[in-house]
């Protein structure tokens, strides 16, 4: 399997070429499969801690219940097409509230923004719904076929029994992890108990299997055959964030200063009196890369910051007893300062002022920003949903005939007044009108209400549309057209709406 070792520690050097080599990128080329090593250290558990987090998340928060009252769904997350609403526990989305939405999504690319100046690509690396899923099918990989040198060798391998047992079983785990992300999705969008026992029994709608359809076969194809080629032609954001990035930023970085020139016999190069750095050639970093890079050839697109080179390194480093961190977090001033200190001072010099995260690396003028922004957003949203009123009155007049003439002499408009309750209770109100003095209203349908207000009753959670008629006798009509706003008030509450409209009459 290898052949050399690096006395010091038993460290042998792994065969991995990097497949996409950044020496020769061509346009587009076809897939060559990668085969990442299995590593351990505070990245990788970070990414299981993220990855674990995040399926928990997806998968079982539609089956969450918070109570809204008998008239509402009690699902705590749910996208209600049907009623048009999104619940989020206590919070009720309507469509004319879709700002906050909006502000949700700017929110989201602040967020992306700020991380990515401070950490480089750390969504792509740990939080991207490609990555969680590409893991996650990768660690089912490694649990039927073993790990790298396993699958490399059932892979040359010809197709016995064995080879079709392991890929048939990872194949079927693949689909039901596939069905299964599929499957949530759609709970989002109904109740989770109904819909799940509909699935089964065949019962649900066409459109929710043709969702889970089509997202079965794309999690099946991204994850399972198409992996880093996802991240490298079909995402946006690696040509993206090099806006969002600075010399300050953190990025996943090869020290070269410290590690070159490599060799595999360093105290036979001191003895020799012969310049070596730390890196001993034993392409760790290589063999685990899940992108299929060499991260010694210096930043390059496919890098996702995984951070896996950097947990096979420092093993490695560990293992020869030498300082961690030679492939680290660093930012390109950072290492312009320890690659002109290793000049002038010396190598060992320089690795022993290495400098580590910190909170300079963090706290700066572009990132305070951001977090600047995204923090007002957020404090407008809560202010917003705090103080937001729970009535909404729409006001649309006739548009033909603009105006009647009644027997009296008095100018007659007809509105259409729609009054919207949302809340999960019934409520009364009543709708008068503003700046219209001596103005009569009375409802189209008739009955005794009528007057200076009209008394009206909705339903929980409901949209009541009513025509009413408001009369003004032609001595107040100052104007052929008069402003003047109809006040919708809840008897219990007090809470107040208004609409602007227009009164039209004859020319004077």
């Amino acid at each position: 399997m290898t052949d050399q070792t690096y006395a010091g520690g038993g460290v042998e050097k792994i065969p991995a070429d990097a497949v996409n080599s950044g020496a020769n990128r061509p346009l587009y080329a076809a897939r060559v499969k990668i085969f990442p090593k299995s590593v351990d250290g505070f990245y990788r558990r970070m990414k299981w801690a993220i990855l674990i987090a995040a399926l928990a998340v997806y998968w079982i928060t539609p089956w969450i219940r918070w109570d809204r009252g008998p008239s509402a769904p009690d699902q705590a997350v749910l996208v209600d097409l049907g009623s048009r609403r999104f619940y989020f526990f206590f919070i009720e989305i309507w469509p004319q509230e879709f700002y906050y939405v909006a502000g949700l999504l700017i929110m989201a690319g602040l967020g992306l923004f700020l991380i990515t100046s401070v950490l480089g690509r750390a969504w792509c690396g740990y939080a991207c719904p490609q990555t969680v899923w590409t893991d996650l099918y990768m660690w089912v990989e490694r649990l039927v076929e073993g790990d790298r040198n396993a699958r490399m060798r059932l892979e040359k391998a010809p197709w016995t029994f064995e080879k079709v047992r392991k890929r048939g079983t990872v194949h079927a785990l693949w689909l039901l992890i596939a069905v299964a992300t599929g499957g949530a999705w759609v709970f989002y969008f109904a109740d989770a108990p109904t819909l799940l026992r509909d699935l089964v029994t065949l019962n649900a709608a066409p459109v929710a299997y043709t969702t889970i359809g089509i997202l079965t076969a794309t999690t099946y194809i991204f994850a399972g055959f198409m992996r880093e080629q996802v991240c490298t032609y079909m995402c946006p954001w690696p040509r993206i964030q090099g806006a969002m990035l600075d010399e300050d930023s953190l990025i996943v970085t090869y020290n070269a200063w410290r590690g070159e020139p490599r060799t595999r016999g360093q105290k036979k190069a001191a003895a020799q009196g012969l310049d070596a750095g730390d890196c001993i050639d034993c392409n760790a970093c290589v063999a685990v890369c899940p992108m299929g890079i060499d991260i010694r050839d210096g930043q390059q697109l496919e890098c996702i910051t995984c951070a896996l080179c950097i947990d096979a390194c420092n093993d490695v480093m560990t293992r020869i007893d030498r300082p961690r961190e030679l492939i680290g977090y660093t930012t390109l001033r950072d290492y312009e300062a320890h690659a002109q200190d290793a000049r002038k001072n010396g190598r060992a010099a320089a690795t022993a002022d290495q400098r580590r995260i910190g909170v300079s690396h963090i706290v700066r003028p572009r990132t305070m920003l951001y977090f600047a922004l995204w923090s007002m957003i957020g404090l407008a949203m809560v202010f917003g949903l705090a103080t937001r009123g729970r009535l909404d009155v729409n006001v649309l007049p006739d548009r033909n005939p603009l105006f009647v003439t009644l027997s009296d002499g008095a100018i007659r408009n007809g509105y259409t007044v729609k009054v919207l309750n949302m809340q999960p209770e019934l409520r009364s109100f009543t709708i008068g009108v503003e700046d219209l003095p001596n103005a009569h209203l009375r409802l189209a349908e008739g009955g005794d209400n009528g007057g200076d207000a009209i008394r009206l009753d909705v339903e929980p959670d409901r949209l009541r549309e009513i025509k009413v008629f408001v009369s003004l006798p032609r001595e107040d009509l100052s104007d052929s057209r008069q402003d003047f706003r109809f006040v919708v008030r809840d008897l219990d509450s007090g809470e107040t709406a208004r609409a602007a409209t227009r009164f039209h009459g004859p020319e004077q």
